[in-house]
């Protein structure tokens, strides 16, 4: 199936694992930090919850992780084109001003796993999760701020994800951003996994 399937098992991010694991290092700094020090106080404020694969062989090591949180695409504040294409995808009895997504806040492999498919293979894994039956709530879309920069937004994309705003320049006009963005916003839409 993939590595994360068959070398690695999900884990809820602990305390307890943070205390017995290796340091997380996925190669950015900030994405280190969070997960190393800023989970547990995110988790504890209800913020977002943090999960991690732990490898099998060795469960000392983090392969990767990623923290998740309820969030929305606001179709009331897209531009027309995407305001179109969001809305083109539901039937008209059910076009609402937002619908439902999961953030994906953060997401990082071990910089030891870089290169091998991880991230793709966690992207599909969360996919899957979302539309599994026991899932508890709706979700219609995945979405994530993706840092700007051109080998997240192009790993992003390679799994099919799409730029929310056409442009920059659309995207910090509609956010009230400055440019140069040091994210963008990106979705999946989760009714093509079904």
């Amino acid at each position: 199936m993939g590595f994360l399937a068959d070398h690695c098992s999900l884990h809820l991010l602990t305390r307890e694992i943070l205390d017995t694991c290796q340091p997380f290092s996925c190669g950015n700094v900030d994405l280190d930090e969070f997960f190393m020090e800023d989970a547990m106080p995110y988790k504890e404020k209800l913020l977002g919850k943090t999960y991690c694969y732990l490898l099998d062989d060795d469960p000392r090591i983090i392969v990767c992780a990623f923290t998740l949180s309820n969030d929305s695409i606001k179709v009331d504040q897209l531009p027309n084109s995407r305001k179109k294409k969001i809305n083109g995808s539901m039937p008209r009895e059910k076009q609402m001003r937002r619908y439902p997504a999961a953030l994906i806040g953060r997401l990082g492999v071990n910089i030891d796993y870089a290169g091998k498919g991880i991230g793709s293979e966690l992207l599909d894994f969360l996919k899957k999760w979302f539309v599994q039956a026991d899932n508890k709530t709706g979700c219609r879309y995945l979405i994530v701020d993706a840092f700007n920069m051109p080998s997240v937004l192009q790993y992003y994309q390679r799994n099919n994800f799409c730029f929310l705003f056409s442009t920059e320049e659309q995207e910090a006009t509609n956010s009230s951003m400055q440019l140069p963005l040091k994210t963008r916003y990106m979705y999946y839409d989760l009714i093509q996994v079904q």
